[in-house]
């Protein structure tokens, strides 16, 4: 269903304006005798059908490029067909007056004749206020339709606003959640570094001690090894003495 804010709609109520008013020029030119305010008139009224011609065929170009894909303007066959049909009377009803104004140009007889058959066929073209008023309930039936999509898209939007704050807050959540893991992530490190450290001195310690050691074991030689046994054994047979012979 076209929406009521349609540009179609738009122009064609501005040139519907139009044709009313160039009509109604064009009663004004039928009934003056006067033949300088007639030639004004004429003028007028012309250069209103020559305007109102370029608007309809502005119109028709737009008509064209809709017919290649309806359904992306969001309307049908019958809606293009229906504004074919506005477009066809309104260059009908401009043309009508223009071969007015020219039977005008003729002998008074003649002129009066043609004027008085063009103004009955001015009277069976359809007229846009009558098509307006018989499209009065469509036009508000246009209306409810584009309020209830109206309330439609702004609960979705609502929705949507509703699920982003949701989102948001979870992002938050994680957010907190990677912080915590990159403090614990640090703590760990400034263990490890701590342990290594402590390693490293533990290393320097027994390197040291080791070395210790070894300097003991080569002041030992092998001599004061066998003088250090036999004190040994000296004092071991004294011991045996005094708790035998004793």
């Amino acid at each position: 269903m076209p929406s009521a804010q349609d540009p179609f709609y738009v122009v064609k109520a501005e040139i519907q304006d139009s044709i009313d008013t160039l009509q109604s020029t064009f009663h004004q030119w039928e009934s003056i005798s006067d033949a300088a305010e007639q030639g004004l008139l004429t003028k007028e009224v012309l250069a209103g059908c020559e305007s109102i011609d370029w608007q309809v065929d502005e119109l028709d170009k737009a008509i064209a490029v809709a017919s290649r894909d309806p359904s992306w303007y969001g309307i049908d066959e019958v809606e293009l067909e229906s504004r074919r049909r506005w477009t066809s009377s309104a260059r009908t009803q401009v043309d009508t007056i223009k071969k007015a104004m020219e039977a005008g140009k003729g002998s008074s007889t003649t002129s009066h004749a043609s004027v008085s058959g063009m103004r009955q066929e001015l009277m069976r073209l359809p007229n846009s206020h009558q098509t307006d008023t018989s499209n009065h309930y469509a036009t508000r039936d246009n209306e409810d339709f584009i309020q209830s999509e109206s309330d439609r898209q702004m609960l979705l939007m609502k929705s949507q606003d509703e699920e982003l704050d949701e989102l948001s807050e979870s992002v938050r959540r994680i957010g907190g959640v990677g912080l915590t893991i990159h403090d614990e992530l640090l703590g760990q490190e400034k263990i490890i570094g701590d342990l290594g450290a402590e390693m490293d001195s533990t290393t320097n310690r027994l390197d040291f001690l080791q070395k210790k050691v070894a300097m003991v074991m080569k002041k030992t030689s092998a001599k004061g090894q066998i003088m250090m046994i036999l004190g040994l054994l000296a004092l071991f047979i004294f011991l045996f003495i005094l708790v035998f012979f004793t």
